[in-house]
C-alpha cells in the first residue's frame, strides 16, 4: 500500500493523473499563459514524457542542461535535442519551430517604427544605446513626416567637435531614407547634463544646414545613464 502511495505522489506518473494545478495545459487554460514557468511551457510542447519520466520532469532536465537559458536552448539543433532520452524527431522539431517563432516575433518587434511624441520617448529609445557608455558618441535619429523613426545612426565616436561630426554625412543619410526631421543625440559619460558651448555650436551648424534642404532639427538630447537634457524642452533650439 505504501509503495502505491509513493508511486502516486511521484512525478513519473502521467500528467493526466496529477492534480489540476500541476497540469500545464489545464493551468494555462485556468490561469493564463503568464502563470506558467518555462518548464511548464516546454512540457506542453513536448506533450508526453516516457514511462519513467513525465513531460515536466523531462523539460526541467532539458532546461537545467542549458542553464535555464532559452537563448542557449534555441541554439540546439534537432540532433542535439534528440540526445535527450524521451525526445524523438517529432518533439525536437516542435521545440525548434516554437523557438524560431519566438525569435521571429522579437525581430518583428525590433523592426517596428516607434513614434516620437516627446523628448522622453527619444531618451527611452537612445538611453539603452549610449546611456551607459564610458566614451562619448554622437547619433542622429531620422524621422518621417509622421514622426516615426526610420533609422538611428552613429555619426561619431570619442568626442563631439565640428571636425568629428560631419554635417554632410548627416544629411546624406537623411536624403537616402527620405527623412523630414532629425533629432541629434549624444551622451555625457561625466553625467553632467548641461550643454557645453561646443554642443550649442554644432547644433546650430547642423540646424542651419538643414534649412537649406527643408529638413528640420527637432531636438538635441544630451543623455546620461539616468537622465537627459533636451534643447527643445529648454527653449534653446533657436
Amino acid at each position: 500500500m505504501y509503495e502505491n502511495l509513493k508511486m502516486k505522489n511521484s512525478k513519473s506518473l502521467p500528467i493526466t493523473e496529477w492534480s489540476l494545478d500541476d497540469r500545464p495545459r489545464e493551468k494555462l487554460l485556468l490561469k493564463g499563459n503568464a502563470a506558467l514557468s518555462d518548464t511548464e511551457l516546454l512540457a506542453i510542447l513536448i506533450g508526453s514524457g516516457s514511462r519513467n519520466e513525465s513531460a515536466v520532469a523531462l523539460s526541467k532536465r532539458i532546461l537545467q542542461t542549458n542553464n535555464h537559458n532559452l537563448n542557449q536552448l534555441a541554439r540546439l539543433t534537432i540532433a542535439d535535442l534528440q540526445k535527450f532520452k524521451g525526445i524523438g524527431q517529432a518533439k525536437a522539431v516542435t521545440i525548434v519551430a516554437a523557438l524560431e517563432l519566438g525569435r521571429r516575433r522579437r525581430l518583428e518587434k525590433a523592426l517596428e517604427k516607434p513614434k516620437i511624441t516627446s523628448s522622453k520617448a527619444v531618451f527611452e529609445l537612445m538611453q539603452p544605446v549610449i546611456g551607459d557608455l564610458s566614451h562619448e558618441e554622437f547619433w542622429v535619429v531620422y524621422l518621417n513626416n509622421s514622426n516615426k523613426v526610420i533609422a538611428k545612426v552613429q555619426m561619431s565616436k570619442g568626442g563631439l567637435t565640428g571636425t568629428l561630426v560631419d554635417t554632410r554625412l548627416i544629411y546624406k543619410k537623411a536624403i537616402e531614407v527620405s527623412a523630414t526631421g532629425i533629432i541629434l543625440c549624444h551622451n555625457h559619460p561625466s553625467e553632467k547634463l548641461q550643454p557645453s558651448q561646443s554642443d550649442k555650436d554644432i547644433t546650430q551648424k547642423i540646424k542651419a544646414a538643414g534649412k537649406v534642404m527643408d529638413i528640420s532639427v527637432l531636438d538635441h538630447l544630451i543623455i546620461t545613464e539616468k537622465a537627459y537634457f533636451s534643447f527643445a524642452d529648454e527653449g534653446i533650439l533657436v
